[in-house]
């Protein structure tokens, strides 16, 4: 069933690229309503901004949403990932400026907060997205693509000529808790020389070793070192998570990657959505924890209408 929160929420912390405070409050939200930004900071006529694929306007830093009027909110993809890793289907989230708080960098302040803020299962089944046949995008050695599967699997692939990272793969099953402990935790990240050409773009002016694993020439340069020793690759997936969190619904369906970033997990959706044979809309009435683990069920599914 649909799942909101019990109380709403705030956090106030700065933003990755404006350098300035931000105050956030996530409130419980009725059955259908999904997931939208309303920017408190500006007139109530074109404040609304629907947390979907359609409306991305930039992913070139981050995954930006917008609206007609020109309202918009950046970096949303942290806290669309903890919203999905969570189970959280619909959720009005109040903002006071054009970008999500950094926390940590990660999904896990997010993932905690909602923890503390409880969920409450509604009346209505949660609507889902099924993969029905195999979506590929390409561009140059970049690659992304879904297919069919029984539960939702994120995996992909990164190769940077950096020694600290290299190659890494890695592959996850949201169930059974596996987006908390597996991918939560993991850190956006980026190399000091690129992270000093922004700042003097007026870019990552929030950006520390705080919200951030830094790389120089010589390694890691945050002083507590790497959460997990392929955290670049995790964090790479979480951020596919939120990325196609804004499909509008859970993905039933295996993601993976190869040097994909924001764009690519964007264009996956447009190809996806084009091709209406490729995808069925799917009421789903349990958990997906039982659809993956084959456990009785108590109804089947039904069918139903820089850094990085």
């Amino acid at each position: 069933m649909q799942r909101t929160l019990k109380t709403e929420m705030t956090i106030t912390d700065i933003g990755l690229h404006s350098g300035k405070d931000i105050t956030m409050t996530l409130r419980p939200a009725a059955v259908d309503f999904g997931i939208v930004f309303v920017r408190t900071d500006l007139s109530e006529q074109g404040n609304r901004i629907p947390a979907l694929w359609s409306n991305v306007v930039d992913t070139q830093l981050c995954t930006v949403v917008g609206n007609d009027a020109g309202a918009i909110v950046g970096t949303v993809e942290h806290l669309m990932s903890a919203l999905r890793g969570c189970g959280v289907d619909n959720v009005l989230i109040e903002i006071d400026g054009g970008e999500v708080p950094a926390m940590d960098g990660s999904a896990i302040a997010f993932l905690e907060l909602i923890e503390e803020a409880g969920l409450v299962a509604q009346s209505q089944p949660r609507r889902a997205i099924r993969i029905l046949k195999d979506i590929v995008i390409e561009d140059g050695d970049k690659r992304a693509s879904l297919k069919p599967s029984n539960s939702s699997i994120f995996g992909g692939e990164i190769d940077f000529e950096h020694e600290e990272i290299g190659a890494q793969r890695y592959s996850t099953e949201l169930v059974n808790g596996n987006f908390k402990h597996d991918i939560a935790k993991a850190r956006t990240f980026g190399f000091l020389h690129e992270v000093e050409y922004m700042r003097a773009q007026g870019l990552a002016l929030g950006g520390s070793l705080d919200n951030a694993i830094i790389l120089d020439q010589d390694g890691v340069m945050n002083p507590d070192g790497l959460r997990f020793q392929n955290e670049f690759i995790r964090h790479k997936l979480l951020d596919a998570i939120g990325d196609l969190y804004l499909a509008g619904g859970q993905v039933i369906g295996e993601y993976d990657s190869f040097k994909a970033g924001h764009a690519m997990n964007n264009k996956l959706l447009h190809a996806l959505f084009a091709d209406d044979s490729a995808w069925e809309m799917v009421d789903l009435f349990v958990d997906m924890k039982e659809l993956s683990t084959g456990l009785p069920t108590a109804a089947k599914a039904e069918q139903s209408a820089v850094f990085v």
